[in-house]
């Protein structure tokens, strides 16, 4: 239906807004798009362990304020791991950031992702459609699979549609290629 970020600090990345208020602004923004789409459960992705504990602690807290808006309006709230939504959106759960967003634009056709945050939040929609078996990704995901008997056996679903991370000149590349 729509994606996108909310902003908590400058372009540059850092806060200068107080920590309680940008979780304020979290709960304000998901409360705006909550009563605009009237969803029925919301996907967050489950804490991981990070090397930098002010960094995990703060990640913490905004994950808190997101669950919280979200059992405000009554939202079933679904967790998943991160290597949870690879897998269902990629096929497996050692993806890098490049594959999960390809796949994501392949399976809803979404273009221009405004950050990384806009292509993840949708990675975990769909991973959420995924594990309840929903009609919408299946169906899609059905779609953009090879023929039968075309398949690849022991290749990820991205790998097998011709997605692959290569390594030029030290930076990343997609590859979409079709047999």
């Amino acid at each position: 239906v729509t994606h996108g970020t909310l902003r908590l600090s400058n372009p540059g990345g850092k806060a200068v807004i107080a920590l309680e208020d940008r979780l304020l602004l979290i709960h304000q923004g998901l409360t705006t798009v909550i009563e605009a789409h009237r969803p029925d459960v919301m996907s967050v992705e489950r804490v991981f362990f990070a090397k930098n504990a002010v960094s995990a602690l703060k990640l913490g807290q905004a994950r808190g304020a997101a669950i919280l808006s979200g059992a405000i309006h009554g939202l079933e709230i679904a967790e998943y791991s991160p290597s949870e939504v690879k897998s269902a959106v990629v096929g497996h759960g050692q993806a890098d950031k490049d594959q999960v967003a390809k796949m994501v634009e392949i399976l809803l056709g979404a273009r221009d992702f405004s950050t990384s945050d806009a292509s993840d939040g949708l990675a975990l929609a769909v991973c959420h459609a995924r594990m309840l078996g929903g009609r919408t990704a299946s169906s899609t995901l059905a779609e953009a699979r090879p023929r039968k008997g075309s398949s690849k056996k022991g290749l990820s679903l991205a790998e097998s549609l011709g997605i692959t991370s290569d390594m030029v000149a030290g930076k990343k590349r997609l590859t979409l290629s079709r047999d």
